[in-house]
Order: C-alpha cells, then structure tokens, then sequence
C-alpha cells in the first residue's frame, strides 16, 4: 500500500530549510494490539512482530528504516492496551499527521493511540518506571468463540480466596528466579541475570465473569507474569498451599513453581514515566 500524501499533509514543506529537514526530532507513541496472531514484539526474521510491523509503517510513510525500541518484549500471544515505544525520525511530519498515518497503514489488529514528540533523551524502556499488567481468567462452563482470544478460559473449581492470599505474598522486593523463564536474548549476551524486582501490588479481583489478576512492579522477567498465574492456579487448586508462596521465592528454582499460563489472558495495560 501506498499510503497518500493527502493522508499526512504537511502544509508549507518547501519553505523548511535543508538543516530543519534533517533535524532528529525523538517520539513516544502508545498502542494497543492484538498479539494473537504475532510472535510477540521483538523482531523475528520470517514471523510477524509488533515491533517489525510498526518499522514497516514507519518506513513507508517516511522513507525511513529504523528500530522503535519498546518499553519491554511482550511474549508471542501476549495483548497491549497501553504499549509504549519511541523513535527518531528526520521527517518533518508532525506528530498528530504520523498518527492518522500510522493507523491508515497498520493493520486492524495494532494501533497507534497517541503520539508525541518527546526529549532527545527519553527511551520507551530505560526511561520506564513501573508496568502495570492484567491476567483475565474466564470462569463459566463456556467460553463465547468472541471472547476466546483475550482470556483464559478455566470453569473448573477453584479456591479463589486462597488465590487472593497467595497473590499478596509476592509483594515487595524479591529474587523472582523462581517464576523466570530463561531469556534466551540475555543468554545469548551471556549477561548474568539479575532476577530481582520490585512488586508494587499484586491481587486477585472478581469482575462479573471475569478473574482478574492485577500486578503492577518496578519491571517484570521473561514469562513472569505468566509462571505467577500459573503457580496461583495450582494454589486456587489445592496443589500449593498460599502460605508456601515465600518458600517458593527462597528456592529461586523455576522447576519448583507452577507451569507457564496461556498468552491469551495477558495484558500490558499500563508504562509509568
């Protein structure tokens, strides 16, 4: 697709001088997607990213091959409403014009919710200080085919009060070893991890249908969320007792926790500046 000039319309450009076209002005940008149908946001050769979607509108719409750095790496699945990501552009675009062009040549599933241009040395990950996040559970006999996509879908028994007590107890600063997934991009750099983070609030609400776990922390490892959703189902269960959440912690050995939840009922809701 081609996207037209009409859609960006830049009034006066010829009046900008050679220097002011060349000018790096840096952006933030907010989106929500879908990320069912993407291997997540990093860029992958041959799999549809975020991350790779988004360059790819960039570029068509500026001429311009760049990287937009994400405020974290959701996992292939895993759904945004409030993603955040930043990049510089030498266009002389205004923001409010590159955000009408953007949701012309994104697909239907990612959209740009706002745009800003920001200061040089604002980055949507290091500059980040604390993420919100929402796991969805599902809890009737039956899932509507509609609904499907953006929920886990569990109408077995559970304990749901013993899930709002083990929930509780991973609030604070710990050593989350225990409920990481080997990064395989850290692996590759051989850095050695630093599986410490601090959980701002952490619980378990009922919303109709819906059970809703709530975590919001100063940063968040590879499949952390997921593994914590997945420990508190073994709890709501009877597997795991809620009082043995901090024996857990102490472990620092994923193989001792619950599985990996489904991607489907995660959310990014939230980035903090």
């Amino acid at each position: 697709m081609i996207v037209s000039t009409t859609i960006y319309d830049v009034t006066d450009v010829g009046k900008l001088t050679t220097a002011a076209k060349k000018m790096s002005r840096n952006f933030k940008i907010d989106l929500a997607y879908d990320g069912t149908d993407f291997a997540g946001w990093q860029i992958q050769p041959q799999h549809a990213t975020i991350q790779g979607t988004l360059a790819d509108a960039v570029a068509r719409i500026t001429g311009e091959r760049l990287l937009p750095q994400g405020s974290g790496r959701t996992d292939a699945g895993v759904h945004a409403l409030a993603q955040v990501a930043s990049f510089a552009l030498e266009s002389p675009i205004p923001a409010d014009n590159l955000l009408v062009a953007l949701n012309h040549t994104l697909p239907a599933s990612i959209r740009a919710t706002r745009i800003e241009e920001v200061a040089p040395d604002f980055h949507a990950r290091h500059s980040a200080k604390a993420k919100s996040y929402e796991y969805r559970i599902l809890r009737p006999s039956i899932c509507p085919p509609f609904v499907a996509r953006y929920v886990h879908h569990h109408p077995y028994q559970l304990d749901e009060d013993a899930m709002c007590s083990a929930a509780s107890l991973v609030a604070g600063r710990h050593d989350f070893s225990s409920f990481a997934a080997v990064d395989p991009e850290r692996a590759k750099d051989g850095e050695e991890p630093d599986n410490v983070r601090t959980i701002y609030s952490s619980e378990w609400q009922r919303q109709g249908d819906l059970l809703i776990y709530r975590v919001r922390g100063d940063g968040f490892l590879h499949h952390m969320v997921r593994n914590l959703v997945g420990t508190f189902l073994l709890v709501g269960k009877g597997t795991i007792r809620p009082d043995s959440i901090p024996a857990l912690l102490a472990a620092r050995n994923r193989s001792e926790t619950g599985p990996t939840a489904s991607a489907s009922g995660l959310f990014l809701v939230n980035v903090e500046y």
